[in-house]
């Protein structure tokens, strides 16, 4: 798509600070990164998000980020990574193209992302039943 700012990165029409590429994805440093050495994994077919992504695009894209991963942290020289995909507005989607954030950590950084909510026994056993039936 002409207007999306990742494909117009896949098609070298803007500059990046490319890490790694294969035929299915790329790897960058983002250009806003939320902690140092912040890199996204896009895959190079367009879609909006996760829903309407094929599996093999997601699947490659989280290939190239379990093969970089490991480099990732060695150069940081961080302690963890937070590896994840936002989608949708809600999940703070902000470039609607699937991509992975990978986010070096250390055990000082203080920056917790995710809070924990009250869920009962119950309440769980009907998310999950919930989550089944859907899955078919």
């Amino acid at each position: 798509m002409s207007d999306c700012i990742f494909c117009n990165i896949v098609a070298d029409k803007l500059p990046s600070r490319k890490v790694y590429e294969n035929e299915h994805a790329i790897a960058i440093m983002d250009a806003f990164p939320s902690v140092k050495g912040h890199v996204l994994v896009i895959p190079k077919k367009h879609a909006m998000n996760i829903f309407d992504a094929s599996e093999e695009s997601i699947v490659e894209a989280y290939r190239v980020a379990h093969k970089i991963a490991p480099s990732l942290r060695d150069a940081m020289e961080a302690d963890g990574m937070n590896v994840n995909m936002n989608n949708g507005p809600a999940a703070f989607q902000v470039v609607e193209h699937p991509h992975i954030h990978m986010l070096p950590r250390y055990d000082d950084d203080g920056h917790r992302p995710w809070g924990h909510i009250e869920r009962s026994a119950e309440e769980m056993e009907a998310d999950m039943e919930s989550i089944l039936e859907k899955l078919g």
